[in-house]
């Protein structure tokens, strides 16, 4: 199961740093109720992931991935073009990043999320996490390591808790800053927000490239 584990804890990194995800927490931290607004969103956002990863996971162990099988190898070889896909998405990202005097943007999704309440919060994370092509793209990466390693029920179930937690701290991280930090946190959060959207584009790129380059590895690994 460690081995499993090693192969999935790449994939929860990506899902962990992605901006979006994280600047979402943040502006949530400035509502009218923060920390209600933001626990809900997390509680969302790894419902939705939670949903996605297991779906794909007993879609993936209900074809029966066995090594070497036709479905092993289908499956290698769709992780190799979404690696492949992956690289050109990245590269295309960093060549149309805005430039140093350029003003950075949110998604239009974002608009007004400041005056949403728990439960618009709960429904945002849960689309996030569920919705978004990044984490479904590392959710189907995630199933075929699971389910094409031959555990026990019980054993995989720990394999996804843990890719879960790991996915999840990177939204975690603005409401724990909040309680540790008190009234200093709306000056920290307040410069997270504004770093992460500016450098937005050029991390997505960068994460691009490095899971793109890790699923190529992967197919390589299996052939």
């Amino acid at each position: 199961m460690r081995q499993v584990v090693g192969e999935v804890l790449p994939f929860a990194v990506i899902v962990m740093v992605s901006p979006i995800n994280i600047v979402a927490a943040i502006l949530l931290l400035f509502s009218e109720r923060p920390l209600l607004n933001a626990s809900c969103y997390l509680g969302g956002f790894v419902a939705g992931l939670a949903a996605v990863v297991g779906g794909l996971t007993a879609v993936a162990g209900a074809v029966h991935l066995d090594p070497g099988s036709n479905q092993s190898r289908g499956a290698s070889a769709l992780l190799l073009a979404l690696g492949a896909g992956l690289i050109v998405v990245a590269v295309r990202k960093f060549r149309g990043r805005p430039g140093p005097e350029d003003p950075s943007s949110l998604p239009g999704w974002m608009d007004g999320i400041a005056g949403f309440g728990s439960g618009r919060s709960l429904a945002v994370g849960a689309g996030v996490g569920a919705g978004n092509p990044k984490n479904i793209v590392v959710a189907l990466g995630t199933a075929v390591a699971v389910s094409s390693a031959g555990l026990p029920v019980g054993q995989q179930v720990t394999v996804l808790a843990i890719y879960l937690v790991l996915a999840s701290l990177g939204v975690a991280a603005p409401i724990l800053a909040m309680l540790v930090l008190g009234d200093r946190a709306g000056t920290v959060l307040d410069g997270w927000k504004t770093w992460l959207t500016r450098n937005n584009t050029a991390m997505m790129a960068v994460i691009y490239l490095f899971f793109g380059v890790y699923l190529i590895g992967k197919f390589l690994g299996s052939v």
